[in-house]
């Protein structure tokens, strides 16, 4: 990467091309998400607006907005679902659907027991299996 100015430290240099980096990985992994999630992160990595518009656009609190874009971007970024697909073969379409409600859409136990009709406990069982199973992958 050609440097723009020579008076840029190299830790701030690293810093710029850390976060760039971020933002690469979250353009990819959006197409990931459906629904409010997806257009809110489209909006925010895609189009540029600030937390301040989205607030706007939505009625809502712009605390509110920041908060839900970095609960998303940490979920992205975090990866554990990406681990999931990469081990896809080791686990069943319904774990696959568990996976993708806890760790990509951040619902709670209780949230997906309500949505499959399943106590929390079977949801409680069925994650932890998923981590054991894509814990021996990394």
């Amino acid at each position: 990467m050609k440097r723009i100015h020579a008076n840029i430290s190299e830790e701030t240099q690293e810093v710029k091309d850390r976060r760039r980096g971020r933002i690469d990985l979250l353009h990819s992994r959006l197409n990931l998400l459906s629904g409010k999630d997806k257009v809110l992160m489209t909006m925010y990595v895609e189009n540029g607006n600030s937390f301040r518009q989205i607030a706007r656009l939505l009625d809502v609190n712009e605390t509110s907005v920041a908060r839900k874009i970095h609960r998303i971007t940490r979920r992205l970024i975090d990866g554990e679902y990406i681990t999931c697909l990469r081990s896809r073969d080791k686990l069943a379409r319904g774990q696959m659907a568990i996976a993708k409600d806890y760790f990509l859409m951040g619902l709670s136990i209780k949230k997906i027991a309500e949505k499959k009709h399943w106590s929390i406990y079977q949801v409680r069982q069925a994650i932890m299996k998923i981590k054991s199973l894509i814990g021996n992958n990394e």
